[in-house]
């Protein structure tokens, strides 16, 4: 039952020795079990310190729990503070926002009805009106300069029958014709006060009431006063973030916001500078406390109100940024964290002088766990040390094994090598007697033949020297069919020194494994020698050998002799049926260990009944995957 050894089988049998100051072996096979080094006790004893770290790891997870739950507690608050007061502040800041915008447009009316009643005294000034006859315009100017300030109007401006500027506070204007202006035509129609809106040269718009003059039945001239409007929004913008008022049609007429005047009011809060990166984070961080906002102005989150103003169809649109809402709600929320991080920091105290005790008793037990680490130390180093010397004796165990079955075939071997040599002595002599009769091709036919047995009698010195040779970790793809024929052709001198049947069944394709060839054909070697053992006693010796494949590789080696007597006991160090010096009941063994090695296993079970008597061994490895070679089977340790 010679066969190298596996590393893995090997150590468990080796358990038995004895090996000074390292106790039993330090590793075994998987399922086995081990007894673990002594392990010195402390001063306190290991109940102790077990103990104490139990409660310090209970201590810590405590904390950590008290510490999350402080933590979740003190968000949930936080976020519904932040939600409740937000709401009320905004509902609050919504409502102030609608009476200034009630303040404001009543401002705005109060304005333009004083001066919607400019144009009417006006009309009928007794000097402008002979003015407007005679064509004398000397003074005029002067006076609607001195009614300008009197009356605090935007502008006056006189215009004649034929829509030319005669007067004006504006001296710049004498002389423009404003005969399509809609503050000149519409007056001529009406005969009545007109308000007009038109666009500003100077951007915006212009808001007048113009007046038709009429002399014994005649209009001689149009009087047009401005309303000084923008004043007012001028004022809005040092209290209101944003103000702007639409007029019948929607477009904004008036605003804070230069820049949305004669823009619908979706089109001018599209108007805007695109914000940076910067600009980006800092606004999603501002606007964490407020509500989902309306809209943006000026690159802020704002709320929209919207007042009605009963004048011609305007609207008022007020914008109120959360400037103020976020500042009360943020003085709130940063009174809750600093209670809860007071709290926070009670709890961590708290545990600082648990830990400090802890630290003390810590103290106490480090003399002791230092001279405990020593002596582990020392053990571990002396038990490394034996492992290497049981290492280097498997591998001499394993050698010794298969040499000695070198001895045991050697036999076979040299009868093997007899039968080619009488041969060829034979050859030779024939070729001799065929060269001195001048006979030369029959006699090269001769020295052919005696090549054919050299070549022969190499195939077997081959095989012995590679069974001889040491297995390392040379794993590759391997045929079972041509592994099984390989270790046929070295047991054949054992197969032929009796008359014994063997059958095979193999397929025909190919069955690869991944494994190291040499031991494989080892292990087949010795499934066949336990095989041949086994049927000595029998009349007519079968053995039968079969190959196939399905999920895994199987070999399968039947006998038909008496059977195991003990399956239990099969596979373990020493365990034989033969006879004292027949064998050492090593190879099943290892070839077990091998066969794990490779990823698989090696069975045995018992024939009974019709299907005859005997023992069948099966050895059962993975198939060979493509590409799985990086994956290569590593030995139990």
């Amino acid at each position: 039952m010679a066969i190298r050894m596996a590393r893995g089988s090997s150590r468990h049998w080796l358990e038995g020795l004895s090996l000074p100051e390292a106790g039993q072996s330090a590793t075994s096979r998987p399922g086995r079990g081990t007894e673990r080094a002594p392990r010195p006790s402390g001063a306190n004893g290991p109940e102790q310190v077990s103990r104490s770290e139990k409660m310090a790891t209970i201590s810590r997870w405590s904390f950590r729990g008290a510490v999350l739950l402080l933590l979740i507690v003190g968000a949930v608050t936080i976020w519904f503070t932040n939600a409740w007061l937000t709401a009320r502040f905004s509902e609050n800041t919504k409502v102030r926002t609608e009476l200034r915008s009630a303040l404001y447009s009543g401002n705005l009316l109060s304005e333009l009805q004083r001066t919607a009643v400019v144009p009417l005294l006006l009309a009928r000034d007794p000097a402008l009106i002979s003015a407007l006859r005679s064509g004398d315009f000397s003074t005029t100017s002067a006076r609607l300069i001195t009614a300008q300030k009197e009356i605090g109007a935007a502008s006056i401006t006189l215009l004649d029958a034929s829509g030319r500027t005669v007067g004006a506070t504006d001296r710049n204007l004498l002389g423009a014709n404003y005969v399509q202006e809609p503050f000149y035509v519409e007056p001529l129609r009406s005969r009545d006060t007109v308000f007009t809106v038109s666009p500003s040269k100077r951007g915006g718009f212009e808001f007048a009431y113009s007046r038709a003059m009429v002399a014994e039945g005649r209009t001689v001239g149009v009087i047009v006063v401005g309303a000084d409007l923008s004043r007012i929004v001028r004022s809005w913008a040092g209290i209101s973030d944003a103000v702007a008022v639409t007029d019948s049609n929607g477009t904004i007429i008036l605003a804070t916001e230069p820049r949305w005047r004669g823009l619908t009011l979706p089109e001018a809060l599209e108007v805007r500078s695109a914000p940076s990166a910067i600009a980006r984070a800092f606004q999603v961080t501002a606007d964490w406390t407020a509500v989902p906002p309306d809209a943006y102005v000026a690159g802020k989150a704002v709320m929209q109100s919207e007042t009605r103003i009963p004048f011609r169809g305007w609207k008022m649109i007020s914008f109120t940024t959360y400037d103020s809402v976020r500042e009360r709600v943020n003085a709130v929320l940063a009174l809750e964290i600093m209670g809860f991080a007071i709290l926070l920091a009670g709890l961590f105290f708290l545990m600082s002088r648990r830990a400090r005790v802890e630290s003390r008793a810590y103290m106490r037990e480090s003399a002791d766990l230092r001279a405990l680490n020593q002596r582990l130390t020392l053990e571990i180093a002396e038990r490394e040390r034996m492992q290497k010397e049981l290492r280097v004796a498997e591998q001499t165990v394993q050698q010794s094994s298969k040499l000695a079955a070198l001895g045991e075939m050697s036999a076979g071997v040299s009868h093997e090598l007899n039968q080619p040599l009488a041969a060829m002595k034979t050859y030779l002599a024939g070729a001799r007697v065929l060269l001195q009769r001048g006979r030369s091709e029959e006699a090269m036919s001769s020295f052919q033949r005696i090549d054919d047995l050299i070549e022969r009698m190499g195939s077997i010195t081959r095989q012995l020297k590679s069974y001889a040779r040491k297995g390392g970790e040379a794993f590759e793809p391997v045929d079972l069919r041509a592994a099984l024929s390989s270790a046929l052709a070295m047991m054949e001198p054992q197969l032929r020194s009796r008359t014994i049947r063997l059958s095979r069944n193999l397929p025909r394709y190919p069955v690869m494994v991944y494994c190291d060839r040499i031991r494989l054909e080892q292990v087949i070697i010795n499934l066949l020698r336990n095989a041949i053992d086994a049927i000595k006693s029998v009349k007519e010796p079968m053995i039968e050998i079969e190959v196939n494949s399905g999920a895994h590789a199987y070999l399968s080696v039947r006998d038909n002799g008496p059977g195991v007597s003990d399956l239990e006991k099969l596979f373990e160090p020493f365990f034989t049926t033969k006879k004292p010096g027949e064998g050492t009941g090593l190879g099943l063994a290892i070839s077990s260990g091998i066969v794990s090695d490779f990823g698989g296993r090696l069975t045995a079970h018992n024939l009974s009944g019709d299907g005859g008597s005997g023992a069948v061994f099966e050895m059962e490895l993975p198939l060979h995957q493509p590409g799985s070679e990086a994956r290569k089977p590593v030995a139990a340790e």
